[in-house]
């Protein structure tokens, strides 16, 4: 089978987010990199094309120029699926566009800056029946897998609490100075929308709490962090869930965790027994429970379940990583392209992207209205 021909947009230079895309794109022979717009800048673009291998006939100036280019290929050479790495204020162009005009989408999160921005990309999704999907990355690991299938089997029994936090300490070193902190595009209005703490790492933990209990939250009550009156975008924020009248948790989520690297936790405790999971150590599931022991489940062994095993690539013992749980969800796409047997949930879609963007609007207005409580319901 031929591979699945892959453009993309940005990640150039020594932008960490390319390189995690590229990898996890070649991991498992499925796609060739055959062109895209890498940079803004065409000779940087030329010049990072030619370092990474990539036929610079099909590294074009600007996104508009690969669009009109690329359609006008035969089916069977125009780039397949396009990956959108940019900052978040242009992944609703671009994706509107590139749906528009029939290419299959991967897209970094959040998906848009707004949820009215999200709503038309699933209804264009839906027009014309697109794969489209969201690289919350750390679904991709093995045992995270793993404990949503459990989950799913009842192996927790009915869940009671879902507790996830998400601790970076990048922007504390920045923040304190006000011209510096001018300089981050993260805690720019105008490029990252309306939230950066809730909108860059706290969506994951809130995809989390959906992806692993296999329900969507309900409502929401946020207290938000900006630190500094002439800071307009959230840095710090917490926020209580709830599924049910009984089900209930909190996303912690900090980019002023100071010290903190990338600490995602998530811990999900049901009637009989729970999960614990913790990013920095991705082979380690615990598993709890009343009447007996701590097990640590790992990945690479026979008890693994069935979709654990499809994305563990080395024997036991041997560490996995971020490269490789992005590389699963490259992988999940891929089958989804060629119409192959997946497993539920190898890589986040289109839902997941709107949900998110919903939640952190919802978030950002809790927390504005005097944190009241907000309902999480699809409009």
């Amino acid at each position: 089978m031929s591979k699945i021909r892959l453009g993309v947009l940005g990640g150039g230079g020594d932008s960490l987010i390319g390189v995690l895309h590229r990898v996890a794109s070649s991991m498992y022979d499925r796609y060739e990199i055959v062109g895209g717009v890498f940079n803004p800048v065409h000779d940087e673009n030329i010049k990072f094309a030619e370092q990474i291998g990539v036929n610079t006939e099909r590294v074009y100036v600007d996104f508009d120029t690969l669009i009109a280019e690329e359609v006008k290929k035969p089916k069977e050479e125009r780039i397949e699926v396009v990956s959108v790495l940019t900052p978040n204020f242009l992944h609703f162009p671009m994706a509107k566009k590139l749906l528009e005009n029939g290419f299959h989408v991967i897209c970094e999160k959040p998906l848009t800056t707004t949820y009215d921005e999200a709503k038309e990309l699933e209804a264009l999704q839906k027009e014309h029946n697109a794969i489209f999907a969201v690289t919350y990355t750390y679904t991709g690991y093995p045992m995270v897998r793993h404990m949503k299938h459990m989950i799913a089997q009842g192996e927790l029994g009915e869940i009671q609490k879902i507790d996830v936090q998400y601790y970076q300490g990048w922007i504390n070193p920045v923040i304190h100075d006000p011209e510096i902190r001018k300089t981050v595009w993260r805690l720019d209005p105008k490029k990252a929308g309306i939230s950066s703490c809730i909108g860059d790492i706290g969506t994951h933990a809130f995809q989390m709490t959906e992806y692993l209990t296999g329900m969507e939250v309900k409502s929401i009550l946020a207290d938000l962090n900006m630190l500094y009156e002439d800071n307009t975008l959230d840095i710090d924020g917490t926020v209580l869930v709830r599924f049910s009248d009984t089900v209930k948790g909190v996303i912690r989520a900090s980019q002023i965790a100071t010290g903190e690297e990338n600490g995602l936790t998530v811990a999900v405790y049901g009637k009989k027994g729970a999960y614990r999971w913790e990013q920095e150590n991705p082979n380690f599931l615990y598993h709890l429970k009343d009447d007996e022991p701590r097990r640590v489940i790992k990945p690479g062994n026979a008890y693994a379940s069935a979709v654990a095993q499809d994305g563990t690539k080395l024997p036991g013992g041997h560490p996995e990583g971020i490269f490789d749980a992005m590389g699963n969800i490259y992988k999940g796409v891929a089958k989804a392209l060629r119409n192959e047997k997946s497993f539920d949930g190898e890589y986040p879609n289109m839902n997941d992207g709107v949900r998110g963007m919903l939640f952190i609007e919802k978030v950002v207005e809790s927390h504005k209205n005097g944190n009241v409580w907000l309902s999480l319901e699809n409009k």
